[in-house]
């Protein structure tokens, strides 16, 4: 059956039954948000004392790719704030686009992996299976499998699945503080030489990311960009409930397992490279859905958004010297918290 757009809405064909829809707003919206990232990343790069002149990064960046790179080129691009941008922007892309999956399929505005203990939960696995298997790989799955347990979790807890607002919410509360308490005690009995690194990547932080973990990241968004693309449509189509998305051919329960299997995916990959970045995952598809003035998931906007805010607290940390050598996972929290207790209000005088 065919997709019930209007008319006059463009859309770009995958193949013989699939049509992804292309407003002109969003496809406005995403020029300035992939301006404004790009804004973002020279400011990284060409900010500060170890910075490199925007007008001598593009022969900069070719020599590092190539392997020619010296000196100060190659310590900052190669080593020092290279990786770290990389990651920042594919952790910060999976972080929007796995907030997206999440508010979509519960049909709530405060459904995302920070508050229903998910981004906990992949913070708990990927520590302790560092600790016992410190591979890239492992870490994942770590990351992955305690993502996954988490979700499990708060469904059976509320009764009701991920449908219910306020059970889901309490209940993610008491998921994230057992994996907190959890990643608490492995950080300072089982490993307590480590304190201090994983300290820090429980909070959150950019600092010292190399090469492996851009890659990583960069593997698991290759990965899903497909079935994101895939699942963009039906599921816009659930969010209208369960029988008119039967009406137009689309089985509501298949596509929300799908969208939950990947936003667990994204936001464990997210978590095993960046560690627990609070409430990116939150904000970030709010902020596209409110530029674009659409109530469908936009789930690649929402990814642009997310990295955009990411590389932007980031920056915040390096450069502003209130914030300096602050995990950035701190800093979204702040911002990130009286953001949901705006959500929150707004939820209640809705009820």
């Amino acid at each position: 059956m065919s997709t019930p757009w209007t008319i006059s809405e463009p859309v770009v064909r995958l193949g013989r039954h699939v049509q992804l829809p292309v407003r002109r707003r969003a496809v406005l919206l995403g020029l300035v948000l992939l301006t404004l990232v790009v804004g973002a990343v020279l400011a990284t790069l060409s900010l500060g004392r170890l910075g490199i002149p925007v007008i001598e990064l593009p022969a900069s960046i070719v020599d590092v790719l190539g392997g020619d790179a010296q000196g100060k080129a190659n310590f900052v691009l190669g080593n020092l704030r290279g990786p770290r941008l990389v990651v920042a922007l594919g952790a910060g892309a999976a972080l929007g686009a796995s907030g997206a999956l999440f508010q979509s399929v519960t049909r709530n505005p405060l459904g995302s992996p920070d508050v229903i203990g998910v981004s906990a939960g992949a913070g708990a696995g990927a520590a302790f299976v560092g600790l016992l298997m410190p591979s890239a790989t492992s870490i994942v799955l770590g990351s992955v499998a305690g993502a996954a347990l988490a979700v499990g979790l708060v469904a059976v807890s509320t009764g009701t699945g991920l449908s219910n607002p306020m059970r889901m919410i309490l209940a993610g509360i008491g998921v994230s503080a057992m994996a907190y308490a959890f990643t608490q005690y492995v950080v300072y009995v089982v490993a307590r030489d480590k304190a201090s690194v994983l300290a820090a990547y429980i909070n959150g932080s950019l600092n010292a990311r190399g090469w492996d973990q851009a890659a990583t990241i960069w593997i698991i968004l290759a990965l899903t960009a497909v079935p994101l693309a895939l699942l963009s449509v039906p599921l816009g189509m659930t969010e209208m409930g369960a029988e008119v998305a039967a009406a137009l051919g689309v089985e509501a329960g298949a596509v929300r397992r799908w969208a939950v299997l990947l936003s667990v995916l994204l936001a464990g990959g997210a978590v095993a490279v960046a560690g627990p970045i609070s409430f990116v995952a939150l904000t970030a598809p709010h902020i596209t859905r409110r530029l674009a003035h659409s109530a469908r998931p936009l789930l690649g906007l929402s990814a642009v958004t997310g990295a955009l805010l990411l590389v932007l607290a980031d920056l915040a940390t390096q450069q502003v010297p209130l914030f300096d050598g602050l995990p950035v996972g701190i800093l979204t929290l702040a911002i990130g918290g009286v953001y949901l207790g705006v959500l929150l209000v707004g939820e209640w005088r809705k009820s």
